[in-house]
């Protein structure tokens, strides 16, 4: 039912102008309203490598004891709501430009450094399967001394669960290791996302291009253009990135400790492959674009050679047919007994000359 509906979507608004307008409709200098959840879900996983302790808050008051707790705790927010986010972060001593960033929407993928915090922001992206399009997830992730903070709009989903899995074992690197480590996880789950997301749109662009190469037609135009706007989605989100990688490479904080700076380096390698895979799906929608236009053309090719052929047949016939029917007395033959059978047979015999002299040239 949900693929008829994409097909009747596509069908009535072929080049979905709604979504090219919500891609291209960013202004930072206007600060849009962000619709606040009526409920937040605040967990906490406190641990060190023999401990872990996980539970779910009922209010963000009752994470301020892990500020100064002297294991790793990990406070996760699934959903923005200004108050309580200002809340957590006057009590973590996260400074207030870092706040507006976490509340601010459709902000760039950045990096900062700033009151013994580092601060990244960056978008999770999923691939929405009955519409065919790439969906953005602004999350915020906050390192400070002993705690990360990270902050999420969706609570219905996210790519952490690895995490949360890798924790409940001992002998993990992650229970073995202390924040930064941590703070590194979040961002290598999330990049790592953009490859299943890469991998979901590579498989469309080769479905395209088969359809297009056996029956290019207006629909496949309309999906030409519809991948196209999700290839700008993804490089708007995936190119950044490597920015904001690099610069928690050349960050001197003390919260990141240098033999973590290998695992960031993995992560910028990723993030490089990830945006030349996304210039190379550019060129790929733009090359079908050229095959798709190629298409129509040899069909109109085919179709005008078709129609040029005939005309060129039924000439001798419109000749012959019009120098008999002429308003002259005296006609040869044509008032011959076998004049009419001999008209007929000129219009048969000539057509099938011209018609082996054009298949001998090679013209059709």
């Amino acid at each position: 039912m949900s693929k008829t509906n994409s097909y009747l979507d596509l069908v009535l608004n072929p080049f979905n102008l709604l979504r090219t307008k919500r891609i291209l409709k960013v202004n930072p200098t206007v600060i849009p309203e962000r619709k606040e959840p009526e409920q937040i879900r605040l967990y906490v996983y406190d641990y060190n490598a023999e401990d872990l302790y996980e539970a779910k808050m009922e209010n963000v008051k009752e994470c301020f004891p892990y500020k100064h707790s002297k294991t790793v705790s990990w406070v996760n927010m699934d959903g923005i709501r200004r108050k309580d986010v200002e809340e957590l972060c006057a009590h973590f001593g996260v400074h207030q430009l870092v706040v507006e960033d976490i509340l601010s929407i459709s902000q760039r993928p950045k990096m900062d450094d700033i009151d013994n915090t580092v601060f990244c922001l960056l978008n999770m992206l999923y691939f929405n399967e009955r519409d065919s399009t790439v969906e953005t997830e602004q999350i915020s992730i906050v390192l400070g001394r002993n705690f990360v903070l990270s902050f999420q709009e969706d609570a219905s989903r996210d790519v952490f669960n690895p995490l949360r899995d890798k924790l409940q074992f001992r002998n993990n690197k992650i229970r073995q290791s202390g924040t930064d480590y941590l703070f590194y996880t979040l961002i290598d789950l999330i990049v790592d996302n953009y490859f299943v997301v890469m991998e979901k749109l590579s498989e469309k662009i080769e479905a395209l291009e088969e359809d297009i190469i056996r029956n290019a037609n207006k629909r496949s135009l309309a999906r030409i253009n519809q991948l196209r706007k999700e290839m700008i989605v993804l490089k708007r989100n995936v190119a950044p990135v490597r920015d904001l990688i690099n610069g928690i490479l050349r960050s001197e904080s003390e919260l990141l400790e240098e033999r973590t700076e290998k695992y960031f380096k993995d992560i910028y390698d990723h993030i490089i492959q990830a945006t030349d895979l996304a210039e190379n799906y550019r060129d790929m929608m733009m090359n079908l674009q050229d095959l798709y236009l190629s298409n129509v053309n040899l069909k109109m090719n085919e179709v005008m050679k078709v129609m040029a052929v005939v005309t060129c047949l039924l000439a001798p016939a419109t000749v012959i047919g019009g120098m008999f029917g002429m308003n002259f007395d005296v006609i040869p033959y044509s008032h011959h007994q076998w004049g009419f059978y001999l008209a007929c047979a000129l219009m048969l015999l000539i057509p099938l000359v011209m018609l082996y002299l054009f298949r001998k040239r090679g013209w059709f």
